[in-house]
């Protein structure tokens, strides 16, 4: 009978023991599910949209093999949505970065997390600017080994780096931070699907620390910043001071947009959104002397290069005469 007791003892001993293991595993895990952790990783949803993506410059890459991973809003249960800004990370070699997006459906914006792949998925059809106009990626590509970069929407140095090529591309003015009714209506396109069943790889370390820093920065919060964040984008990951940080120029402002391409050296065609919708006369009076000081740019250009084809052939011809009245006997 006494050993029937202890057995019993024993017994419930080791399920409690057992449920007690259990019930800490679940808080554990928990713990690691709340927005407080990187939410690159980690899908979340909330009832309040994201404010609009600012406006900004890109600082200059930091050198080869970067690749820039645009700014996006991310969400904090204490203090809502702050602003992680853009960064150049250095990339799995081969791979490029699909950016994360905000999704709205069921009355819920959800957020769908961002990740590496041989090629850039569906994200939402969001306008993050710097080659992610909202479908594919046309800031560079790898050949080989080597992130060759377009300078048309990247802001390289080709003193340090080589690797570089230009080509134009079009300019969306949208910033609508999310996809759904009210914000960008896309949907994946079938090759986007296709990517959507590659093997991808997570956010690198760098990309989880620079979200956990931006998280526990108040100034980055919409409801301090308003929208316009003093650190729109850094050079490098987790470096919000210093002379490589920019901010914002405003939320959503085409005159400030302009600004910022110009500052990166950027020349682009600008076009409207949505060719279906009406454009009103402010907007087509802007495209208008965009596109007119373009083509004087381009003129001025061509102008330059036939004055300096001019000018070598004069120099040249200069040259070959002073050559012959100095060696008359190489002539004859």
């Amino acid at each position: 009978m006494k050993d029937a007791m202890k057995m019993n003892r024993s017994v419930r001993k080791r399920v409690l023991g057992f449920g007690l293991g259990v019930l800490l595993l679940t808080i554990s895990v928990l713990s690691f599910s709340t927005p407080s952790a990187a939410q690159i990783g980690i899908g979340i949803s909330v009832r309040i949209g994201p404010p609009a993506l600012p406006v900004y410059a890109q600082p200059i890459c930091p050198g080869p093999g970067y690749l820039w991973t645009p700014g996006y809003w991310a969400w904090n249960d204490d203090g809502g949505y702050y602003w992680v800004p853009g960064t150049w990370v250095v990339a799995p070699v081969g791979l490029l970065w699909t950016p994360g997006y905000w999704g709205f459906v069921g009355g819920l914006y959800a957020w769908h997390p961002g990740y590496w792949g041989p090629h850039v998925g569906f994200y939402g059809g969001i306008n993050y600017g710097f080659g992610y106009g909202g479908v594919g990626f046309v800031g560079g590509e790898w050949r080989g080994g080597a992130f060759f970069y377009n300078r048309a929407v990247m802001n390289v140095d080709v003193v340090g780096i080589h690797n570089v090529y230009s080509r134009t591309v079009v300019v969306n003015n949208v910033h609508t931070s999310f996809n759904g009714p009210g914000g960008i209506v896309a949907r994946p396109t079938p090759e986007e699907e296709r990517y959507a069943h590659e093997q991808h790889t997570a956010a690198v370390a760098a990309q989880v620390e620079h979200e956990r820093a931006a998280s526990q920065n108040r100034a980055l919060f919409a409801s301090e910043n308003h929208g316009r964040p003093a650190i729109a984008a850094t050079a490098r990951p987790g470096e919000f001071s210093g002379h490589d940080v920019v901010r914002a120029n405003a939320a959503g402002d085409r005159a400030s947009e302009r600004a910022a391409n110009q500052e990166n050296g950027q020349r682009q065609i600008r076009v409207h959104p949505n060719p279906g919708m009406r454009q009103d006369r402010s907007a087509v009076k802007e495209n208008r002397e965009a596109d007119k000081e373009d083509r004087q740019a381009a003129r001025e250009q061509k102008q330059a290069d036939r004055q300096q084809k001019q000018a070598q052939k004069q120099a040249d011809k200069k040259a070959k005469a002073e050559q012959k009245r100095n060696n008359p006997d190489d002539h004859r």
